[in-house]
């Protein structure tokens, strides 16, 4: 068991290594899963085979012994008794390929189900959400709350709230799965989304927004506009829905139109023109957007989001390191 062991270990360590030194993509999450497992199978093999068997061989030990010193006190011998217990000890001691899986898996367990089915955290590695999340914001997203998916597959296996519009999703980039991307949530399936010069409409109606004192920005020393939109989460069209009210950068110097969009499944439902953009939401799925909106990569460029990429919905930043402040829910 211990050759079997370290093969595994290794092949574990080479996965690793590989997707630090940039050979391969990682998937953390089947990385996750797959150590679960394997330590979960040497956890029951401890408790079922490898322990009673050291147990057993303990209690051997303590009977020979009992035998032996029953056996010289009946012929008159006088003899120190043997430390016993401290053999014992060592029988019991789990080996180093059992202390690395087995003694292991109830702290992989526990991130594992922490972070597939509760919460997972993110760090925030662009400037696409400014100024709702900064670069280096350390989030918390809630798995549950559009329903529990199965780790790996993603696959949805209870129901939860639905979607809105103005949620900060976090999901599976669809160019390359493997990847997590986070946006806002504009236009949900079989709506009308059109963003033209720089102005956002949903199914006719234009989304409400209000100047507000400019976004410093310090990377780049610069004052940016910044608007306050009033996002609708229900029928657009009626004047008592509720709204999610965040914030938004906007640059007047950059052009409405977009530049350099990749071919993606459903592109024949968008239009593109030197004002913008106007796409029909499919079943299904969900356009997305930044609040960087001229710094974004978002659906204007790569197309729509599948309900089966939703890792969750983003709520609380719980740490950045190069600001405190940042601490803290958002919208």
């Amino acid at each position: 068991m211990a050759i079997l062991t370290a093969f595994v270990l290794g092949a574990f360590g080479l996965y690793i290594g590989s997707w630090y030194l940039g050979y391969q993509e990682g998937n953390f999450a089947l990385l996750l899963f797959s150590a679960t497992v394997v330590t979960g199978i040497y956890w029951v093999l401890e408790k079922l085979i490898f322990l009673p068997k050291r147990l057993e061989e303990a209690q051997r030990l303590h009977e020979a012994e009992v035998k032996r010193a029953s056996e010289l006190k009946s012929m008159g011998i006088a003899q120190e008794p043997i430390d016993v217990q401290t053999q014992q000890q060592d029988i019991l001691r789990q080996p180093w390929w059992l202390d690395w899986t087995a003694g292991l898996f109830p702290v992989i367990l526990v991130v594992f189900v922490l972070r597939s089915f509760l919460f997972e955290p993110f760090k925030i590695p662009s400037g696409s959400m400014i100024p709702t999340l900064w670069v280096g914001d350390l989030i918390l997203v809630n798995k549950f709350h559009y329903g529990i998916r199965l780790p790996v597959i993603n696959l949805k296996v209870t129901e939860g709230e639905p979607v809105k519009r103005g949620d900060v999703m976090v999901f599976r980039y669809p160019p390359n799965p493997s990847l997590d991307y986070i946006k806002r949530v504009v236009g949900l399936p079989g709506d009308e989304v059109a963003y033209i010069n720089k102005k956002l409409t949903i199914n006719g109606v234009a989304v409400k927004d209000q100047a507000v004192p400019d976004f410093f920005e310090e990377d780049s020393l610069r004052y940016i506009k910044q608007f306050e939109e009033s996002m609708p989460t229900g029928d657009t069209k009626d004047p008592q829905v509720s709204v999610v009210k965040h914030r938004l950068l906007n640059e007047n110097e950059r052009p409405a139109f977009v530049e350099g969009a990749s071919e993606f499944p459903y592109k024949d439902h968008c239009q593109y023109s030197l004002e913008g953009i106007v796409c029909k939401v499919p079943a299904g799925h969900y356009f997305m957007m930044g609040d960087n909106r001229d710094n974004s990569l978002d659906s204007r460029y790569w197309g729509f989001v599948p309900d089966q990429n939703i890792v969750g919905r983003a709520f609380y930043v719980w740490m950045n390191f190069g600001n405190l402040k940042r601490i803290g829910g958002f919208d």
